[in-house]
């Protein structure tokens, strides 16, 4: 929904975060009312990153608000479906309440007359269990990462890149030109595709999302969103809005738009950077860390961003099968094709890198570049802020040096200097593989249980794949 503030906090991501007002139920209800919403579609996304929801006539769920624990009833197995079937582990017996967060209602600007928003999933249940949260929800999931980080004296601000193509024909596939990056024939006035993208920025504002830009991107028929940066929740929910909006508004114009890693084989790939900068809580920290030895000369970070940096790099090779989900994800994973190579390695503006720092100091944050749109982005983010806050928690120092090239053009001698030892798997089932040789510091992020159910339903779904 389009909510406007003027209140204006401290925090500083390149721009000024203006952060959203918080809204009553009676203001919810009143906005929904002035703006002829007539359905309100309940949304979650599963495991799977399908975004299901469930359709419900404004007044319905206007009673629904008014009972003491307001929501719907959603079969257990609602995260690991697989198709018609279900994922070891997941079964048809019982029930979750689902339960609305209205601060994440907006108008839905490709569909008239409807509002979305997300939800919690919640034992129905509780009985003498001492939380109704389910920790296989990935929102609970990401609230739970966002949370520690505070107690650590750390906020986030996130902003997430959203690319995809937008193809005429899906059989074959072609897509609606081959317009080489921000050319400006990619949008030429009048054409169907210029129209769509001019209607998916209209929505997207009319809805409440900082569109900073949109522009046309290098592979055929391929084009960006860039949204402003928002709190990680908030952030997740905007860009599961904006990628809704671009589907179902490009369908509008007869045509298809994918999130597909890559479409071509002999042009770039399709991601989902996402941009994550670092900030002390204003109130002091619960539970203080210790101190980072604050030994690194050689960059402009503070010892806070050298922390979280450090121990993202240490463990992304743990991050690949939540942020890269798919077979298809790993056509992208390769060197010299400006992607994210297959290093664990960072540098200063340099974009051959899984890491890349920008912003000038004091402003600077981290594109992380091993994420594409076929993860699911609640749990895809949970893993690399839950994993960062590792090396904030432990003090860490950043021992691993930036490169200014492709970690691959290095020899091994010289990678080893930098500190750049760790290596992407290459494969989906590898990811699956390393997760599991490593499930102490994974398990101890996210819940053992969440790990085991989450491979559970990656491996079943892709493995006629591989």
């Amino acid at each position: 929904m389009g909510r406007k503030s003027t209140s204006k906090v401290s925090l500083r991501h390149s721009l000024a975060f203006v952060k959203p007002a918080t809204l009553g139920q009676d203001d919810v209800l009143e906005k929904l009312e002035g703006k002829g919403i007539r359905y309100i579609r309940l949304q979650w996304v599963d495991y799977t990153n399908i975004t299901r929801y469930r359709v419900i006539p404004v007044a319905i769920f206007c009673k629904l608000l008014s009972a003491p624990r307001p929501g719907i009833a959603l079969s257990k197995a609602v995260l690991g479906i697989i198709g018609s079937s279900l994922a070891p582990g997941f079964s048809g017996t019982g029930e979750y309440l689902y339960t609305p967060d209205l601060s994440s209602t907006r108008l839905c600007g490709y569909a008239p007359g409807h509002a979305s928003l997300m939800g919690w999933f919640e034992e129905q249940n509780v009985g003498n269990a001492l939380t109704q949260k389910v920790p296989l929800c990935p929102r609970w999931l990401l609230q739970g990462i966002i949370n520690k980080g505070k107690v650590l004296g750390v906020e986030f601000l996130v902003g997430f890149e959203t690319e995809f193509i937008l193809l005429k024909s899906t059989h074959p596939i072609e897509a609606v030109n081959d317009a080489p990056w921000s050319a400006s024939r990619a949008m030429l006035s009048g054409s169907v595709h210029a129209k769509c993208l001019e209607e998916i920025a209209d929505a997207l504002q009319n809805s409440g999302i900082e569109l900073l830009m949109y522009h046309a991107e290098s592979a055929p028929g391929q084009y960006e969103v860039v949204t402003g940066p928002l709190p990680p929740l908030e952030a997740v929910d905007a860009v599961l809005f904006t990628r809704e909006t671009i589907v179902n508004i490009a369908a509008k114009y007869g045509l298809h738009a994918t999130f597909y890693p890559r479409v071509n084989a002999d042009n770039c790939g399709t991601a989902a950077h996402v941009h994550i900068s670092l900030h002390p809580t204003s109130q002091r920290p619960t539970n203080p860390p210790p101190s980072n030895p604050n030994t690194n000369r050689e960059t402009t970070m503070t010892p806070l961003e050298r922390s979280f940096l450090q121990a993202i790099l240490e463990n992304l090779p743990s991050t690949a099968v939540f942020t890269l989900p798919t077979v298809a994800s790993y056509d992208r994973v390769q060197d010299g094709i400006r992607s994210c190579g297959t290093y664990a390695c960072w540098g200063e503006d340099n974009k051959e890198v899984a890491v890349r720092l920008t912003g000038p100091p004091g402003s600077h944050h981290f594109e992380v570049r091993t994420i594409d749109g076929t993860a699911n982005p609640y749990i895809a983010l949970a893993s690399i802020l839950g994993l960062g806050l590792v090396g904030v928690e432990n003090g860490l120092e950043l021992k691993i040096r930036a490169i200014d090239s492709a970690a691959v053009w290095l020899n091994a001698e010289e990678r080893e200097k930098r500190g750049i030892v760790a290596s992407l798997p290459r494969t989906l089932s590898q990811a699956r593989d390393v997760v599991r040789q490593d499930a102490t510091t994974i398990a101890n992020v996210l819940g053992q249980e969440f790990v085991q159910k989450y491979l559970s339903t990656n491996e079943v779904r892709f493995v006629y794949d591989e």
